[in-house]
């Protein structure tokens, strides 16, 4: 069977470093090509470099939020998947109240279980 992840560029974004690393190590060890970093500024440079196919952004962070990223990501590279992901129950009204609830961001519940997003990432 291939390898699903095989040359995809997953950009991974979370202000805690041990999240960002551990998904990034996984993806990684998965066949992903996942690069970590810790801030929505920081992502929006790695992108530059990377042109990432898919971004995995935790929403509540300092600065720029992960749904802030993700519109800003998207209207840069259409063609990136956006997974977004918090443990938080409101998102999904963060979502709405900054209009990116049709944008067909996937919403995931923190703590992803890894393969809830491999899986999320193959399809």
């Amino acid at each position: 069977m291939t390898n699903p992840g095989k040359s995809l560029r997953i950009l991974v974004v979370d202000d805690e470093e041990i999240v960002a690393d551990s998904l990034a190590r996984i993806l990684n060890e998965k066949g992903f090509a996942a690069k970590a970093v810790y801030s929505g500024e920081d992502a929006l440079e790695s992108a530059t470099n990377l042109k990432p196919d898919a971004l995995i952004s935790d929403v509540i962070m300092p600065g720029i939020s992960g749904i802030e990223l993700a519109m800003r990501i998207s209207k840069q590279y259409p063609a990136c998947r956006i997974v977004l992901f918090s443990a938080l129950t409101m998102v999904s009204n963060l979502l709405k109240a900054s209009g990116a609830e049709n944008c067909g961001f996937t919403l995931l519940a923190k703590p992803v279980h890894p393969d809830d997003l491999v899986a999320c990432l193959a399809t």
